[in-house]
């Protein structure tokens, strides 16, 4: 049954030009679908603070149940979090299928009244996929297609579609201002701008991708790999069983800061907040203090500096060679250079050296152990006897050592003949000049080495926490002994067994006794949650990613699934090789390489005085066609004037962001958040309404200082001033 238009408040507010769209026959049925929208929000956030409340009352506290109640809290909370975040703008806009009279709406998240109506498909659903994908060429079943612009919680244009002579009926003609041209034309913020209900069909299709394997999305500036990237994140989440968070969860990988601040809103918008976010550099705990050449970290860069690592490492784990006569009061013991090695083969291939340590000492005990008459001393004794043994521990100390990851590549830089023994190939100048006096002088290009030095050796705590675990367990068993004796003695004397038969006999178990022990009195470590394994790791501005740092992502992805963006004519360092040529050789082979070719940001007058400068240098540059003008021509003038020019566009303009790329003088506290100072590399990735690029000829010459003139000319959305000296 059709629903009966409503005359309470509605979210419609266009502005006076779009009057003639206020006709009752376009948007009364809008109307009172928005009614019914928001009765069952109101009703669906009322349900789940009930329910988060009466979960938060549960008295599970140790083991299934207590995990599953706070799984629940968690998933209660996040859909409750994602539901306030959104009023009536949960709704994107609506089709209409050949054959259904009715309208079908598709929303941020799915919504349904509490008769089971859905008022709002999930975007990410099969029946939503054809309000992104349909094209006039490939209409998808579609007769018509309405896409709202929402503003302050409040829709200030629709823009209408038809694709059959049915749907030219009862529909808002296509105009210059539609929702769609004019949301790209709109005002920028320093958060990105919600972008899902524009999102086009080229982009849909990458979104909706299958996981398995290496997916490239390769765009020009201003195609939307950032919009696709986040949106394909949520999508793959919702989609993909494969990648829940129980399941290894996703790990989205930026090239900066800034860029992860400005992008930082748009997942939980999508109701994902379960994502892990970070830098390369965010992979491991150390920061990089200083510079260094480009030759030295190119040097650090390649393949076969990152498997120099196990040769380093191998170092520290040969076994004695001389036999060790262990002497105790009860018996002398002798462990032999053959038995050393068999000791030292004994761990588990693959598991890294600190945490193998311990597996190590457990064999030479046993060995040990083995050879020792019972009858002179319990095994289990002459094992506590072994463990203080000053003169075996040392010898297994020095043989097996445990090593900071810092230590062992700080040495490498440090101590030549160490250099020279893991990394043969090097030539002797290389090995000069990748010495240095400071050993813990990090550097950007060290960071991928860290961390592959830090991923074989494992933490070196986890052998002292595990011995400090067992020993505080010991504690807790024999405490626990202790009250369930003073509980049978109390029972004993009692004359009843007050405590129940059953009970009493229970606790004398073992494995009650174990279950009894305060897991808070044992220590424990901080959760690293950029380890992984993720399930798929997407990448922002993968151009730029050397093969020590796609290492570190292969790592932590051991399926290799991943979503790979980026522009090979934005990489500053230059990008000879095709994808698939680069993905193939450090180990992902089989990629798929999808392009974006449609400019949706940059104005058509920016790139025309940008393409230039990149077609200098790489004349088969992928630079995209703009879809639209913004009657701004790019403005030439002296540096002196960047000041005025600033000023005055911020008092013409109360709203939006400007840049000033290439000026470190510019102090950019002044006008907040609406304006910023940047360097090329750090503007990567982001957006704005007004660039001021200042004296770009010094970013040099050659395919560097093109391609960071080129990257700071395509940030402007509107007008780009460039300043020269």
């Amino acid at each position: 049954m059709p629903l009966q238009p409503v005359q309470d408040t509605h979210p419609f507010d266009l502005p006076d030009a779009l009057a003639h769209k206020l006709d009752p026959a376009l948007i009364d049925t809008d109307r009172a679908h928005f009614a019914a929208i928001a009765t069952s929000l109101e009703e669906a956030i009322g349900d789940l603070e009930q329910s988060l409340a009466e979960t938060r009352k549960g008295t599970a506290r140790y083991g299934t149940a207590a995990l599953e109640r706070d799984q629940e809290v968690h998933r209660l909370t996040a859909r409750l979090r994602a539901l306030r975040r959104h009023d009536l703008d949960l709704c994107l806009g609506r089709i209409v299928l050949e054959g259904v009279p009715e309208p079908t709406y598709i929303g941020r998240f799915g919504l349904a009244d509490r008769d089971g109506r859905r008022l709002l498909l999930d975007w990410r659903s099969p029946a939503a996929e054809p309000f992104f994908a349909a094209t006039h060429a490939r209409p998808h079943g579609l007769v018509s297609r309405r896409r709202y612009r929402w503003a302050g919680g409040r829709i200030v244009d629709f823009w209408d579609e038809a694709f059959t002579e049915e749907g030219l009926t009862h529909t808002a003609a296509l105009d210059d201002q539609s929702a769609f041209i004019a949301t790209l034309g709109g005002t920028r913020t320093a958060r990105m701008r919600d972008v899902l209900g524009t999102i086009q069909a080229d982009q849909d299709a990458i979104i909706r991708a299958g996981s398995r394997g290496a997916l490239v999305v390769d765009g020009g500036p201003g195609t939307g790999k950032t919009v696709v990237a986040l949106h394909r994140t949520a999508y793959l989440l919702y989609a993909d069983p494969r990648l829940g968070h129980r399941r290894g969860g996703v790990l989205f990988v930026g090239p900066h800061q800034p860029y992860l601040a400005y992008v930082g809103d748009v997942l939980p918008s999508l109701g994902e907040e379960g994502v892990q976010t970070c830098t390369i550099g965010d992979l491991v705990p150390e920061v990089a203090v200083s510079m260094e050449d480009e030759r030295t970290a190119a040097l650090k860069a390649d393949l076969r500096m990152v498997a120099a690592i196990e040769p380093a490492v191998a170092l520290y784990e040969e076994p004695p060679t001389e036999p060790l006569l262990v002497e105790t009061p009860w018996a002398d013991v002798e462990i032999t250079a053959a038995e050393w090695a068999e000791a030292f083969r004994s761990a588990d291939p693959g598991t890294p050296h600190n945490l193998a340590r311990d597996e190590v000492w457990d064999e030479v005990v046993t060995i040990l152990v083995d050879k020792l008459d019972s009858d002179e001393l319990p095994a289990e004794d002459f094992r506590v006897v072994l463990e203080r043994h000053r003169e075996l521990r040392d010898t297994f100390d020095r043989a097996w050592p445990l090593i900071e990851h810092t230590d062992l590549v700080g040495d490498l830089w440090t101590v030549p003949a160490y250099l020279r023994h893991c990394a043969p190939w090097l030539e002797p100048d290389e090995v000069q000049a990748l010495r240095r006096s400071d050993p813990g002088a990090w550097t950007d290009a060290d960071l991928p080495l860290l961390d592959a030095a830090r991923l074989r050796l494992g933490d070196p705590e986890a052998s002292r926490r595990r011995r400090r675990t067992l020993a505080a367990e010991a504690r807790e068993r024999a405490r626990m002994a202790d009250v369930i004796d003073d509980l049978r003695t109390t029972a004993r004397e009692s004359g009843a067994d007050e405590f129940g038969d059953g009970l009493v006999s229970m606790l004398v178990h073992d494995d009650l006794r174990s279950a009894l022990v305060d897991d808070a009195a044992l220590p424990s470590a901080d959760v690293d949650l950029l380890a992984g394994p993720f399930a798929h790791v997407v990448v922002d501005e993968a151009q730029e990613l050397t093969d020590a740092e796609w290492q570190m992502l292969l790592r932590r992805c051991p399926a290799h699934s991943l979503t790979i963006v980026g522009d090979r004519a934005q990489a500053r360092h230059g990008f000879t090789e095709s994808w698939t040529q680069r993905l193939d050789r450090i180990g992902l082979p089989g990629a798929t390489v999808a392009p974006l070719t449609v400019n949706y940001r940059t104005p058509a007058e920016v790139m025309a005085a940008a393409e230039p400068v990149i077609r200098a240098v790489l004349p088969e540059a992928n630079v995209p066609t703009s879809i639209r003008e913004s009657g701004i021509p790019v403005r030439h003038s002296p540096a002196s004037e960047r000041d005025a020019i600033i000023e005055g566009w911020l008092a013409e303009h109360p709203e939006g962001t400007a840049v000033v790329i290439g000026d470190p003088s510019y102090d950019d506290g002044q006008h907040g958040a609406r304006v910023r100072s940047l360097t090329p590399t750090l503007a990567k990735g982001l957006e704005f309404d007004l660039v001021v690029l200042v004296g770009p000829q010094r970013f040099g010459d050659g395919i560097t200082g093109a391609v960071d003139r080129y990257v700071a000319m395509t940030r402007a959305t509107r007008q780009l001033v460039v300043l020269t000296s």
